[in-house]
């Protein structure tokens, strides 16, 4: 029987201490899988099943929404072009999670604890160029490097943005009961279509996670900026266990998502996502964090997992 997400690429690190895993799907490049020594940092998703609530996959020329799924474009001879996406989230009426959401990668290399695979934007409605783009996962004693590497195939300027959408676990352990901390200084009001209309300090709001807070205890959809290069997110547990994202130069926003309902997990129970993204909602829009690419020019952006294990940092205050 063939997997709905595709080939599935299993790469496998032996460490001093135990052995790190993923396996990387040909759908969507996504993370299916993701241990150190046995421990899930990744909710996993059976291979008979389609990514769950989008998880793990990459997220290209654009992350998260476009208002309306439309956009101007301005060329380098000052031509404007305004462009109109498939609206690919019908409920809020907006272009969602990119182009390559339901495409399959090709392999480029594999070798026992990497893969990397490559798939081509074409030129098509609301995205009028042609960008290839690679995507590589490396294992490393303590976790993941994801680059993310786009070149502009085409004859003209082309806009391009990254992100990731993963959902981190640590272990068995409830997710509800971890802490979380998001290094970032600002975070986006949104509108009810979930499209930032301003960008706002976290001081003194709800938002501020820059000290731990309980994720049971938080109800988020919310984009950040300001945060990296370096540590970006971390989930931490009362045992001193944590997963820690981070990102490069180029990851400086994030997308938090508290999911209440995910397909895998007990009713009740609360998946997080939490985003690494290049550019923010609504990108193409306001500009932010686009990197536009000339003819022929290539660019990449790294970020990755770090897991740190309860012996190495000690024991924390159990989480009230």
């Amino acid at each position: 029987m063939r997997a709905p997400t595709g080939e599935q690429y299993e790469i496998i690190r032996t460490t001093p201490d135990g052995t790190v895993r993923a396996v990387i799907t040909e759908l969507a490049a996504g993370i299916r899988e993701f241990q150190v020594d046995g421990v899930d940092l990744i909710e996993p998703f059976p291979v008979t099943s389609s990514p769950q609530s989008a998880s793990g996959i990459v997220l290209a020329p654009w992350p998260n929404r476009i208002r309306d799924g439309k956009w101007t474009w301005r060329a380098a001879d000052g031509a404007e072009q305004t462009l109109q996406l498939p609206l690919t989230e019908p409920a809020l009426g907006n272009a969602s999670h990119g182009l390559l959401r339901f495409t399959a990668y090709e392999l480029v290399d594999k070798g026992a604890d990497f893969v990397e695979l490559g798939a081509t934007i074409y030129p098509q409605n609301g995205y009028p160029f042609l960008v290839d783009t690679r995507v590589r996962y490396e294992l490393t004693d303590d976790g993941l490097t994801v680059t993310h590497i786009f070149a502009n195939a085409g004859e003209t300027d082309a806009p391009v943005a990254v992100g990731a959408h993963p959902y981190f676990r640590l272990g068995e352990l409830e997710t509800a009961s971890l802490r979380l901390t998001v290094h970032a200084n600002t975070h986006f009001e949104l509108d009810e279509k979930l499209i930032p209309i301003a960008q706002k300090p976290v001081d003194g709001t709800a938002f501020d996670l820059r000290s731990p807070q309980r994720v049971g205890d938080l109800d988020l959809n919310e984009g950040y900026a300001d945060a990296g290069p370096g540590d970006l997110a971390t989930l931490a547990a009362a045992d001193g266990s944590a997963v820690t994202l981070w990102g490069d130069e180029a990851f400086t926003f994030l997308q938090v998502y508290t999911h209440r309902s995910f397909a895998t997990l007990p009713a009740g129970s609360v998946a997080i996502a939490i985003e690494p993204m290049s550019a923010p909602t609504d990108a193409f829009n306001s500009g932010f964090g686009v990197k536009r690419l000339a003819p022929h020019e290539t660019w990449s952006a790294t970020w990755g997992v770090r897991y740190t294990p309860p012996a190495a940092q000690g024991s924390l205050s159990p989480v009230e």
